[in-house]
């Protein structure tokens, strides 16, 4: 929607979360005086507004769960001891029906803020100030008049998937709007449109209908959610009780609405996939109207039975665990990190046939994907070697189908590939791969790792829509199991299509809107057959405009690289011989067919960029 002046705040609705619409006829609080209120702290302290003398108030709306809540703690905290000793007081206020005050103690202290953390019990300074989500902040001065409402920064931002982290802070919107009111001068930009979790209201209405949370909701939750939305697990908040999902009920439309939950980017039009995550239209909307309704409850003796999830190791207990490191790494509370690459001897003095992995993070709360490559004796680039497993949000172990294997020389050394994203607060990860071996006896066929890359692009200053193609040529039939694009934050689309040897095209995977903070691996329901002769040819658009939000400078020309700033262009997929039967050849017959294979694919690949 990007920035704007008019801003609408219309209530439509409660169920635990609150409706609003953000449009250009309606007014702001800007000009808005903030009559007086008193909160009290998580030790139960009254704290009146009319008892701040400073010059000028910041009062930023928080919640303990919002994960842009947590990354802004920091720089609230960093704003009150700039701008503190100009006169300008900081008080945090959390509104949320779901967080407790002891949950509301625990945040204070977690992010060590040295202002006061107010319950809004019944959210009744949130409506009164018009507060939306969290966090989101007004400035108010001498007259404790709004001067400035919105969003703190442009470094952090909920717009795009599960949300991005620019490198650089380019905007520091309260900060110049505290400024310009100090030096007695208008703000210059009032409203910011914040980005974040709608905060959780307490019901407004009664509800009502026919669909409700024990009858139809939990089943969506439970077959959809809640594998994520679980304590221990990845998503930032639980989802397993009804009022878990009445509390962030408007949130959980907004993301399903806008397609960025749950993760599931490809095309319907396109493929068919074995670990498609789409809602139907049917469970989005009884969503809907569900929430429409208030949220009703519904009698809990129909809720469905629990679901049953593995604990621990999704592949089982590994026959070998594999550490990154010796020790932990820290990932600091803010900012951006760079790629860590960290190379682990994991003793294979033998070949390795590898049946299944699961890579793992030791702190879900900092890791963005991890990507477990393999670097062969002699050294060399190993990402073009391929890699045994990964993880990132929604991905699953890598299992490979019966009767089938990744092959991993012996003498070879594993490279973590580790990207951390911030939180908040200073963390530490020690993250691993687990690893199940195959019985060399059972293995008829080696699963193999390929890639239809370019890494030769220059993607232009302010171009939204920059092509890169990228094609792959097989010397004889291959069956593709699974397909996964990779880009970084300028990725906009990708498509793998291919061209058969009788001049038929296909469309194998199209991503329309693709999305970073996701690596999806795409697996087909049904194996592809690439006869011999056919070409892979993969097709990504960029876009480095001011436009796309995740962009960390559209003024910059953007080439290959590892940092996310930086960007690839990979069409990753893994494959099987159809015709290859290892129970009747030497294992490493198979090996050296499969070098020869690799160098054919680099002549085809230069032959193909020419």
């Amino acid at each position: 929607m990007g920035r704007f002046w008019q801003v609408a705040l219309a209530a439509i609705l409660a169920c635990g979360a609150t409706t609003f619409s953000w449009a250009a006829e309606a007014e702001t609080p800007i000009g808005k005086k903030i009559e007086n209120f008193t909160l009290p702290d998580h030790h139960g302290k009254p704290h009146a507004l009319a008892d701040v003398k400073d010059k000028l108030v910041v009062i930023a709306f928080v919640g303990t769960e919002c994960p842009l809540a947590k990354n802004y703690a920091p720089r609230l905290k960093d704003l009150s001891e700039e701008f503190g000793k100009q006169g300008v007081a900081f008080l945090a206020i959390n509104s949320n029906v779901q967080d407790s005050l002891s949950e509301v103690g625990n945040y204070a202290r977690i992010h060590e803020l040295p202002f006061p953390v107010l319950k809004d019990n019944n959210n009744v300074v949130a409506d009164q100030m018009g507060a939306v989500r969290t966090p989101e902040v007004f400035l108010l001065d001498e007259d404790r008049v709004v001067r400035y409402w919105g969003r703190i920064d442009d470094q952090y931002g909920f717009k795009t998937g599960a949300g991005y982290v620019k490198p650089k802070l380019r905007n520091r919107f309260l900060a110049d709007a505290i400024t310009e009111v100090l030096a007695g001068k208008d703000v210059s930009e009032p409203v910011v449109e914040a980005h974040g979790c709608f905060i959780g209201r307490v019901a407004k209405k009664d509800p009502q209908g026919e669909i409700t949370y024990s009858n139809q909701i939990a089943r969506i939750m439970q077959n959809n959610c809640v594998e994520c939305h679980r304590e221990g697990e990845v998503a930032p908040f639980t989802l397993g009780t009804y009022d878990d999902v009445a509390a962030w009920a408007e949130t959980i439309r907004e993301v399903v609405d806008e397609g960025r939950m749950p993760p599931w980017f490809a095309s319907p039009e396109f493929g068919h996939f074995a670990n498609d995550a789409r809602l139907s239209d049917e469970d989005k909307a009884q969503l809907y109207a569900w929430v429409d309704n208030g949220c009703p409850e519904g009698d809990p003796k129909n809720l469905p039975e629990p679901r049953e999830f593995v604990e621990g190791w999704q592949i089982g207990e590994p026959d070998q665990v594999i550490y990154m490191d010796d020790e932990a790494f820290t990932v600091p509370a803010e900012g951006t990190v760079d790629y860590q690459y960290f190379t682990v001897d994991p003793g294979w003095d033998e070949d390795k046939w590898i049946q299944s992995t699961e890579a793992r993070p030791d702190n879900r709360s900092v890791v963005h994907h991890i990507i477990v490559f393999v670097r062969p004796p002699g050294g060399g680039d190993f990402a073009a070697r391929g890699g045994i497993g990964g993880y990132a949000p929604g991905m699953t172990p890598d299992v490979s189908p019966p009767g089938t294997a990744k092959f991993v020389p012996a003498g070879s050394k594993l490279v973590f590939q580790m990207h951390y994203t911030t939180n908040g607060t200073e963390q530490t990860d020690r993250s691993m791969v687990g690893v199940k071996f195959a019985d060399p006896k059972t293995v008829k066929k080696q699963v193999r790792g390929g890639v239809v890359g370019n890494a030769t692009f220059r993607i232009p200053p302010h171009d939204a829509n920059h092509e890169v193609v990228a094609k792959h040529y097989f010397f004889k039939d291959t069956l593709l199991l699974d397909l996964t694009p990779h880009m970084h934050v300028r990725g906009k689309d990708f498509k793998y299509v291919a061209h058969y040897p009788d001049g038929t095209e296909e469309v194998l995977l199209d991503v329309p809107k693709y999305d970073f903070n996701w690596q999806l691996r795409y697996e087909l329901a049904e194996p592809k057959l690439m006869p011999k002769g056919s070409r892979l040819v993969c097709t990504a658009h960029f876009d480095n405009s001011t436009d796309n939000l995740a962009n960390p400078d559209p003024n910059e020309t953007v080439t290959y690289g590892d940092q996310t700033w930086e960007e690839m262009m990979f069409g990753f997929y893994t494959s099987v011989d159809p015709k290859q039967d290892l129970t009747k050849e030497l294992v490493e017959g198979s090996k050296e067919e499969a070098d020869k294979e690799v160098s054919q694919t680099k002549t085809a690949d230069t032959r193909a960029s020419d």
